[in-house]
């Protein structure tokens, strides 16, 4: 097993709350995260239906079996349940007690906020990060991390991306979009998932999105929140500033798994990526998700922004730090070409704080220069640690 970069956090958290709530995509490793670290605990399922009917009918007699603790395996399937949990934290008075692990983010983050605030501690996992799949000994080959993606199933168990990320598509919609949304019409919410993955890394447009799916505005807000909530997408703010520029206001669109979104587009092999349309952005989509568990793996939250202006100066990513900002610049290209620091030049001039400049590139070199670094995408968590250091 690949020991994950949160297990420290995930530790230290535990010591100092009675509850840590893990939350994440399905399949992004969490149970297997937590019954790894905390082997003595016992672990309770609430997919299973005798489990989660036993929580249900009889919330009390079920938590007086677990009075020495427990992982609870998606919490979401009985919200109820964490009102007794409450209850029993504080008749207990201890830290370190219950694990708890959900895949809906914003129903448990709100029915926890409600119920357990100040008594758990939240962290997101998400699929592996660039170090964690690499310890799989999965290739480190760019198109192959964009067409395989990160879910530590697919390079645990050496199966076929394809075929598993299909699979895992069609199991989300039947189980998880049905319960989460109420959503009928599934043909629509698959087209229409399938055509956010087509406008990767791009500003969001919901009414322009809707009208390509047949559906109305409404019905696309509700379908996109449905995806945020499930762990599918996320969306990338714009970065705003006391500025005289008028900056763009909508944010940008990305999947919690890149290779999902492959998948969604039609890709079915490695190969069909070197001259494909989409290359480019699905490799954005790979660093903004990598900076962004880089920060999750660390207990942190998400700072994360892009710039552009009303003129089209554009930053592909923000990173906010300590000692000011880092702007980072994404280019698939094995090749870094002198105008790639061009936009960099004018943001820096325009945004005060930003002390490290960066174009994080599709080639094997790093490379330091007058402009400022060039990165590989496996050199991305130094500069990471460079930034936070």
């Amino acid at each position: 097993m690949i020991e994950r970069e949160i297990t420290s956090v995930l530790l230290r958290l535990f010591e100092q709350y009675p509850l840590v709530t893990v939350t994440g995509p399905r399949q992004s490793g969490k149970t297997t995260l937590c019954r790894a670290t905390f082997p003595s605990l016992e672990y309770v399922n609430l997919e299973a239906p005798n489990q989660r009917e036993f929580a249900i009918t009889d919330p009390v007699g079920f938590l007086s079996r677990l009075d020495q603790g427990a992982v609870l395996d998606e919490i979401q399937r009985v919200p109820d349940l964490l009102s007794y949990l409450q209850v029993l934290v504080d008749e207990k008075q201890q830290n370190g007690l219950f694990v708890l692990t959900g895949s809906e983010q914003f129903r448990l983050s709100e029915a926890i906020g409600q119920t357990l605030a100040g008594r758990t501690a939240l962290l997101r996992l998400l699929p592996f990060s660039l170090a964690e799949r690499s310890r799989t000994g999965a290739s480190n080959q760019v198109d192959h991390i964009l067409y395989s993606g990160f879910y530590p199933r697919i390079h645990d168990q050496g199966l076929e991306p394809s075929q598993a990320l299909g699979d895992y598509f069609e199991t989300y919609v039947e189980r998880d979009v049905r319960r989460l949304g109420e959503i009928r019409n599934l043909a629509g919410f698959g087209r229409f998932v399938r055509l956010c993955a087509g406008r990767v890394g791009q500003v969001i447009n919901l009414s322009s999105l809707g009208a390509d799916a047949g559906v109305s505005h409404t019905t696309a807000q509700h379908w996109m929140t449905v995806l945020e909530a499930s762990y599918v997408v996320f969306r990338l703010p714009p970065f705003f500033a006391n500025l005289r520029k008028r900056l763009i206001k909508s944010p940008k669109l990305y999947f919690y798994d890149v290779g999902l979104a492959a998948h969604l587009i039609g890709v079915e092999h490695s190969e069909q990526l070197a001259t494909h349309p989409l290359r480019g952005l699905l490799f954005e989509n790979t660093v903004v998700l990598e900076v962004l568990k880089h920060r999750f793996n660390r207990g942190w939250r998400s700072n994360l922004s892009f710039f552009r202006d009303s003129r089209g100066l554009e930053c592909d990513l923000l990173y906010e730090h300590a000692g000011g900002i880092g702007a980072i610049e994404i280019k698939s290209g094995a090749t870094v070409a002198s105008d790639h620091f061009d936009a960099l030049d004018r943001v820096s001039k325009v945004l005060a704080g930003i002390t490290t400049r960066a174009v994080v590139y599709g080639g094997a070199d790093h490379q330091s220069r007058r402009q400022g670094q060039v990165v590989p995408l496996l050199g991305l968590p130094g500069l990471l640690e460079q930034l936070d250091g």
